[in-house]
Order: structure tokens, then sequence, then C-alpha cells
């Protein structure tokens, strides 16, 4: 009678429980947990392994590029290349999932492809999810080239040395920077010819140098010994308090008396550099009283770029449009500079920096000399264009000490936001011209 009813009250459960199918989910839950936390798991890995491939990437990819700053003499013995490669990855590679990096270097030099080295890392990440699944470990590796010896640089500077860059240490600021800068480059050059410097001081003026009076290149047209068309002197008039007539083109305007200096070319030819061949692309003379130093041409002669240098000094208007195309001319192998002839088996690099501590006043035609002026603006707009349409990198600085807005023009010609340069102090001139050392010293290296 008992079993009876043990039998009765135990039996229904037992068989409600052999005929249910809800227990089957929990082992199906279980089965498929193993392959969903792998692939989790993995996807953690893998990304930290990512993370760290990239890292080292990075730290191969600036190792190669000291190492051949390093070597851009071409001196160094594969011993010391190594040494320099290991010692650059070690302290630029911080990610700690690697602990162990193996570093190697390949060195190759010849007279027809330059110099290169590839870096080349690897390593391994330990695993926190896929040694689970049998993958305690992953493997990553990558490498970097960098070469140098194929490209050659050519810069030119337009230097703003209107009168006021006397004010707040500028000028002193701009001549240490610039030498700074001479010295920089030089130093990455491994034979003559590898760098060449062109400097183009300018106000509202720039001063060709007197050697040129008799080149055919310059328009007489309105010269006078005795005034400057720019500075207001127009034929027959008097110019404000000064009380002197302009005599234009008369007999009496002797050209050996010319200081050098010019004003714009003939529109459209102040934007381009169209070579000297008509009256309409001559250089107007001009003689103004705020001449600057002569504008010195493509050079490797270290030692004259910076006496040129020293002998800089503040005056005049800004005019940032004749500086510009006047360092854009320095670049061509066309008159009236003539720069030195490219060799096809070489890369070339071409660059111009334009530094000014004020807003464009005056050109030929428009602007007072202290009010900015929109429409010199517009022609140092057309002329950036064609600038960069020749594929010449531009970098623009603007010394703002003086509370003036922001230059919207220089901002335009700068090849990109990164080289436009926005300073407040005088101070900031010399750390910033080495910013862009570094970047056109780069510019001689390829990845």
């Amino acid at each position: 009678m008992l079993h009876t009813v043990i039998a009765s009250r135990i039996l229904p459960p037992l068989r409600r429980f052999c005929r249910s199918q809800d227990g089957n989910i929990a082992v199906i839950f279980a089965i498929v947990m193993v392959p969903t936390i792998g692939f989790i798991g993995a996807a953690v890995d893998y990304s930290r392994a990512n993370a760290a491939r990239s890292a080292m990437h990075a730290a191969l990819d600036s190792a190669a590029l000291m190492v051949a700053k390093d070597d851009a003499a071409g001196d160094m013995t594969r011993a010391q290349l190594n040494t320099k490669a290991n010692a650059y990855f070690t302290a630029l590679y911080t990610n700690t999932d690697v602990p162990s990096v193996t570093l190697t270097a390949t060195y190759s030099n010849s007279a027809t492809t330059g110099s290169s080295v590839v870096l080349s890392g690897s390593g391994t990440i330990n695993t926190s999810f896929m040694k689970v699944v049998g993958f305690p470990t992953l493997t990553l590796s990558s490498s970097s080239t960098a070469s140098w010896g194929m490209t050659k640089l050519r810069v030119a500077m337009a230097l703003d040395n209107t009168g006021s860059m006397k004010d707040d240490g500028k000028m002193s600021a701009l001549q240490t920077a610039t030498t700074n800068l001479i010295n920089q480059l030089s130093a990455s050059a491994q034979t003559n010819g590898d760098v060449y410097i062109s400097l183009v001081p300018f106000a509202n003026v720039v001063n060709l140098g007197t050697g040129y009076k008799n080149s055919g290149y310059i328009d007489w047209s309105n010269w006078s010994t005795v005034g400057s068309i720019e500075e207001g002197w127009t034929c027959g008039s008097s110019y404000n308090s000064w009380y002197r007539t302009m005599r234009c083109g008369s007999s009496s305007n002797n050209i050996n008396s010319w200081n050098g200096c010019v004003i714009d070319r003939t529109q459209n030819y102040d934007v381009q550099i169209t070579a000297p061949t008509t009256a309409a692309t001559y250089y107007p003379a001009d003689q103004s009283s705020y001449c600057p130093t002569v504008i010195t041409p493509l050079s490797y002669n270290w030692t004259a770029l910076k006496a040129s240098v020293a002998t800089m000094t503040p005056s005049g208007g800004t005019n940032q449009p004749i500086g510009l195309v006047w360092a854009w001319q320095t670049l061509q192998q066309t008159a009236p500079f003539n720069a030195p002839a490219e060799d096809s088996n070489y890369t070339y690099k071409k660059a111009i920096i334009l530094l000014s501590d004020g807003l464009n006043t005056m050109d030929r035609w428009y602007g007072d000399g202290s009010t900015p002026s929109s429409q010199v603006d517009a022609r140092q707009q057309l002329l950036c264009d064609n600038i960069k349409a020749a594929n010449v990198t531009i970098y623009t600085i603007q010394v703002n000490t003086g509370g003036d807005p922001t230059s919207a023009v220089l901002q335009y010609c700068a090849s990109g936001s990164g080289n436009f340069f926005q300073l407040t102090t005088a101070s900031q001139v010399i750390s910033t011209f080495n910013t862009i050392g570094t970047a056109l010293t780069n510019l001689r290296i390829s990845k």
C-alpha cells in the first residue's frame, strides 16, 4: 500500500521531467557560449595586437627618419646605424603589451639610388582570451624604409623688412631664426647643391641689385632719381611736404644713381614669373627711400647668406605679394636669376617661407602704406594659386604682436592648415623656423 502511494506521488513528476524540453536550452546555451566567448575574446586580443602593431609601425617610421637624418653625410658604419636605430626605437616604442621587440636594420648605398635603411620589428603579444582555444600568443611585425640622397631641396625665404619689424624685438628674432635655419638646412646637405637657399627681404618694394641696371630687364619709363613712384611721386606733380617734382624718363635721370629697387610688374605679370622679354614684362625701377637689403639668389654659400641676413634693416610699408613673387622667381631657371640646372637623376623639392608682421598696406596701385588693403590681398591670392599650382610648398607666418586680425590671405596661401603659423611674440619666430626646418629636412627623406 505504501509503495503504491509513493509511486503515485513520484512517477507523474518524473514522467513530466522526461517529457520536458526546457532543460535543452541550458545545454544549448552552454555549448554556444564556448565559441561566443572565443569570438569576443579574439576581437579583444586582435584589437590589442592591432594597437601594438600601429605603435610599432609609428616608432619604426620615426626611428628610420632619425637614422636617415643622422646619416645625411653617408659616413656611418652598419654597426653605428644598428645602434642608432635600436636606441631611437626603444625610446619611441612604449606599448607594454609587447614586452620585447626584435629589431633589425638593413642599410644600402649606391651612387645611382642613394642611401636607404629598412627597419624591421617583430614581437609577440600574450593573449587574454584566445589562449583558451589554443592560441596563447600572437606574433606581429612591421617595417619602415627611409631613403635619402636622391632628393634635393630648394628653399626661398620672403622676409618682411617693413618699418614695424623694428618693434618688440621682431627684427633681431627674425635674423636669429633665419641664421639658425640656414645652419639647420645646410647640415642636411651631403654635398654642395643638395640644399639651396635664397633670401628675399621685402617692404613695399624689393631690391633686385644695381648689377642689373644694364641687363635690359629694367623698365625705366617712370624712373626718377629724386623720388619714388610708389611713395606718391607722380610726373609733373609734387609729393606731400617734399615739394619736389618727379622727372619721368628725362635725360638727367642717370641710371647709375639707381639704388636697385623695383616695384610690381604690370598686371597680370605681377602674379606670374613670365620671363622679361618685352616692355610689359620688364621690372619697373623705383628710387624708393625704403629700399631693403639686396635679394640673394639660390646659393649654398652659407657664410654669404648669413652675412646678408645680418644687414637687414626695417623700413617701409607692407607689400607681401612682391616679396612672395620674387621668392618664387629665385626658384626659376630663367632670367633674371637663372637658378642652377636640375639633374634629372634627382627629385627636387621646392618651398617658400613667407613671414610678415602685418597686413598688406600698399603695392604699385593700391593702398596708402598704413591702412590694410583688400585689393593687395586679392593680388596675393591670385599669386598663391599660381605658386601652388606649380607644386611649390608654401609656409606662411604672421608675427602678430600688435593685435591685428588674423591674416586671411596668409592662411589661404599656406599649403595646408599646418603650414600657417600665427605668432604673438617675437621669440616664437625662432621656434617656428626650427619646426619648419625639421619639416623641410624631412622633405629630403621619403618613407
